[in-house]
């Protein structure tokens, strides 16, 4: 499968992974100013997500699936900036293929094989039993509510609450398929592959929410540790989608950081 994704611009390329609360539409505040800070720029929807369908076959990784469109693009080493999961994607890539990446933002990123903790559980649980008993409404508003830092006004509010919802619609009706047309149950899935951290070679930048849940701010510790050389950076104002609750903050923290990296 081919992810669907827009790409513009001229120069280094930079590819821009979404969280798994948005899609690719997350990054619309920082497109056209990377385009033009004199990037090559990428942003992708993983499967299941934004225009890219959700796929009932498995085994698959995101992963693979970026990499192999950076390929169809012609596209050989690119800065990754990851949001959340799209983090977990991105230090994946950077520690198995670390040719590939030339420099690394990480934005309230996940950390590959990182159990959840008491707060992140508990979220898992309440989405779960919303989406159980059929109340999307509710499990878009928890996380909404969850994700959201106190500097997001209700327009940005507005713009997660249709991400998410359409990823729900997405995934809950290819599920729905799947299970109809399934002849006997799916295989069990293989054992994640280790992602090592500190096989990353590019030049990092961690950045984590103050209003964030203890998970993620722990998780954004143990990567700026890990990482070898990596900088961190703790924004006091922000939740767990910094670039969109203060858009012209983190687009001048990027552009500054992918411009350094590059020298």
């Amino acid at each position: 499968m081919t992810l669907f994704h827009d790409v513009a611009g001229n120069g280094p390329a930079v590819v821009l992974l979404h969280s798994s609360v948005c899609d690719r539409r997350m990054w619309d505040a920082q497109w056209q100013a990377l385009i033009d800070a004199g990037h090559r720029v990428v942003r992708c929807d993983f499967r299941g997500f934004g225009e890219t369908p959700a796929e009932a076959v498995r085994p698959y990784r995101d992963a693979d699936d970026v990499l192999a469109l950076l390929d169809a693009l012609g596209i050989n080493g690119a800065a990754f900036v990851g949001a959340s999961f799209g983090g977990r994607v991105a230090v994946e890539i950077a520690a198995r293929r670390p040719e590939r990446v030339t420099s690394l933002v990480l934005l309230c990123a996940g950390l590959p094989g990182c159990e959840p903790g008491p707060a992140l559980r508990k979220f898992g649980a309440r989405e779960d039993e919303l989406i159980e008993a059929g109340d999307l409404a509710g499990a878009v508003e928890l996380n909404v509510t969850t994700w959201l830092g106190p500097e997001a006004d209700e327009p940005v509010r507005e713009r997660v609450r249709a991400m998410q919802r359409h990823a729900f619609e997405v995934q809950l009706a290819a599920d729905a398929a799947a299970a109809e047309t399934a002849a006997e149950p799916p295989a069990p899935a293989p054992a994640e592959p280790v992602i090592d951290p500190t096989a990353v070679e590019a030049p990092t930048l961690v950045v984590t929410g103050g209003h964030d849940l203890p998970d993620f701010r722990t998780m954004g510790s143990r990567l700026a540790a890990l990482i070898p050389g990596a900088r961190s950076t703790e924004l006091a104002w922000a939740g767990h989608l910094p670039s969109l609750e203060r858009p012209s903050e983190v687009t001048a923290l990027l552009t500054g950081f992918l411009g350094t990296a590059q020298l």
